[in-house]
């Protein structure tokens, strides 16, 4: 029996409803943002597809507000400078203690080389699956991108890791010159490490040293950034002179600043920790009490 008009025209209806909801579940191609909508972007997924999109305020920080980091900044900022003019530079891992500026430091140095056309994609460890095609979508463009993964660590079997790997040093297809990778991290070989793991080591009857192959694993995805710089813990003189810092930057005078030195000193003890980042939060907490 054949199908009236109307009858013909529901199907096509369904049909075209059904598709709809099939391509909005299917993953598409990674489509290219609107470059010049801001200097740093973030990497998502949605539904199955990837999307990279603008992210309008930019932390403000600038490398002078950086205190105590010296020795780290300025490896940093010539490995980032020599970048931006088209040099030869390193992928970068930054590790060592918590709180001690890895992320701030990044931050400030996009400020600092974003008029020389710099720009930033944050991506998150679990979507490291998709570096590939992020590379490729930013390959032909004039602008220098970083691709920056905060707080980098893996567990056993995660997909991120091999795919990081290849992108660093050994894929078969050369990565692009416009990119570079800043890793930050607590842990420097990015991989739990076991005690049981140090059966795998041979030691031959003639001297020689055969390290287990579990362990070389673990350190070859470090060993791939070419640049690392490490971070310590602050001792108690340079925790208050980033004290200061942040204070004035807040717009604290100095006789303020000096009768801060205590309480501040109060707040590291019962924080645990005299890391930049607990003495950014007591510059927040001390100067919005000393303006009101």
């Amino acid at each position: 029996m054949p199908l009236t008009t109307d009858a013909l025209l529901t199907l096509i209806q369904r049909a075209e409803a059904l598709l709809g909801r099939l391509e909005a579940v299917l993953p598409h191609a990674l489509e290219a943002p609107d470059w010049s909508a801001a200097i740093a972007f973030r990497y998502r997924k949605r539904g199955g597809s990837g999307c990279i999109e603008p992210v309008r305020h930019i932390a403000p920080i600038r490398l002078e507000a950086l205190v105590e980091v010296e020795p780290q900044k300025q490896r940093l900022l010539r490995n980032t400078e020599q970048f931006v003019a088209g040099l030869g530079a390193n992928n970068v891992l930054l590790t060592g203690a918590r709180g001690t500026g890895k992320s701030s430091l990044i931050k400030a140095c996009l400020n600092q080389f974003a008029p020389n056309g710099l720009r930033l994609i944050e991506v998150d460890k679990t979507d490291l699956v998709d570096l590939p095609d992020i590379v490729d979508l930013v390959a032909e463009r004039p602008e220098r991108f970083i691709v920056f993964c905060d707080d980098l660590s893996f567990d056993e079997g995660e997909p991120g890791y091999k795919a990081l790997k290849s992108i660093l040093d050994g894929s078969v297809a050369q990565a692009s010159d416009n990119v570079l990778v800043y890793a930050t991290s607590n842990r420097r070989h990015l991989l739990p490490e076991y005690m049981k793991e140090n059966l795998s080591y041979q030691h031959l009857d003639n001297g020689e040293v055969h390290p287990g192959e579990v362990i070389e694993e673990k350190v070859s995805l470090s060993e791939r950034f070419g640049l690392w710089i490490s971070f310590y813990p602050f001792s108690q003189d340079e925790y208050l002179a980033i004290v200061a810092q942040w204070l004035r930057g807040f717009g604290v005078d100095e006789p303020a600043i000096a009768a801060a030195r205590p309480e501040s000193l109060v707040w590291a003890l019962e924080r645990g920790s005299r890391s930049g980042r607990v003495a950014f939060q007591f510059a927040k907490d001390y100067a919005g009490r000393h303006h009101a």
